[in-house]
């Protein structure tokens, strides 16, 4: 659930103030993906539209990872919300969660029934395995609710091996007048909460710094995904984003971006 952001100079965050919203304390550990796994949250990607939407995140990333032989090593952070490993395992790999508290792989259980992936509590600021342990490293719903996101993703990339795929909002996409809107979006969603948006070059130039070049960058959406949940309609969502994608809008701005980086 987007939390309309901290600030980060000239980086497109959500002003808190504006907003009537506490600011933020000292960084502390990660524990982001203790909501991103709940109940609550799995709620806003039920329905014919929230399964539209898994949808597309999941063959997206499927076909970012489409050269990675079967039984590849993959550690999915964060991933307690049980969107991304399905299909993993469906693929033939080796999952690995890796997640903030014991609470935060509770949906696995009732999703996946405990078979095929290995769930394990971890800092995910100081992920307890070696440099390049696995393959490749995926983390999605986590990165705008970081406490650190920096951080986060210098584990991410020290783990990987091969590449790291991640998701996040653009702050090129309408997402950029969404503190105007979070009154409406709480109301449709209910469970929302600030995030923060991420310019294409502000991720691009965190990977180098952890030797890693963006290799793919896919957008999802043009317009923003609560409209979509507002009128439950598949259709209309397929209609209303099609003429975006045939002219490249999609592209250049939408979001959230599916990100594949790889390491050089």
């Amino acid at each position: 659930m987007p939390r309309l952001g901290r600030k980060h100079a000239a980086q497109g965050r959500i002003t808190l103030d504006r907003m009537g919203l506490p600011a933020p304390g000292p960084a502390s550990r990660e524990d982001a993906d203790l909501e991103t796994a709940s109940a609550g949250y799995a709620r806003r990607f039920s329905g014919p539209v929230g399964g539209w939407f898994l949808e597309l995140q999941t063959r997206t990333t499927l076909a970012l990872l489409d050269d990675l032989p079967p039984g590849s090593s993959i550690l999915d952070v964060g991933g307690g919300h049980g969107q991304i490993a399905p299909a993993l395992l469906a693929a033939g790999h080796q999952v690995t969660i890796a997640g903030s508290s014991e609470a935060s792989g509770a949906l696995l259980a009732e999703r996946l029934g405990g078979a095929g992936y290995r769930f394990e509590v971890a800092d995910l600021d100081a992920l307890p395995y070696g440099d390049g342990a696995f393959t490749a490293v995926t983390c999605f719903r986590l990165l705008p609710h970081s406490v650190d996101w920096e951080r986060l993703l210098g584990e991410l990339c020290r783990v990987a091996r091969r590449a790291v795929v991640i998701d996040y909002p653009s702050s090129r996409s309408v997402n950029r007048f969404a503190d105007r809107l979070f009154g409406l979006k709480k109301r449709i969603e209910r469970n929302t909460r600030p995030f923060e948006l991420f310019h294409p070059r502000q991720i691009r130039e965190a990977f180098g710094r952890r030797g890693f070049a963006v290799r793919a960058e896919r957008p999802q959406f043009l317009f923003p995904m609560v409209l979509y949940r507002l009128t439950g309609s598949v259709p209309f969502a397929r209609t209303a984003e099609w003429p975006g994608h045939r002219l490249g809008l999609t592209q250049m701005l939408g979001s959230p971006v599916i990100v594949r980086a790889d390491r050089v």
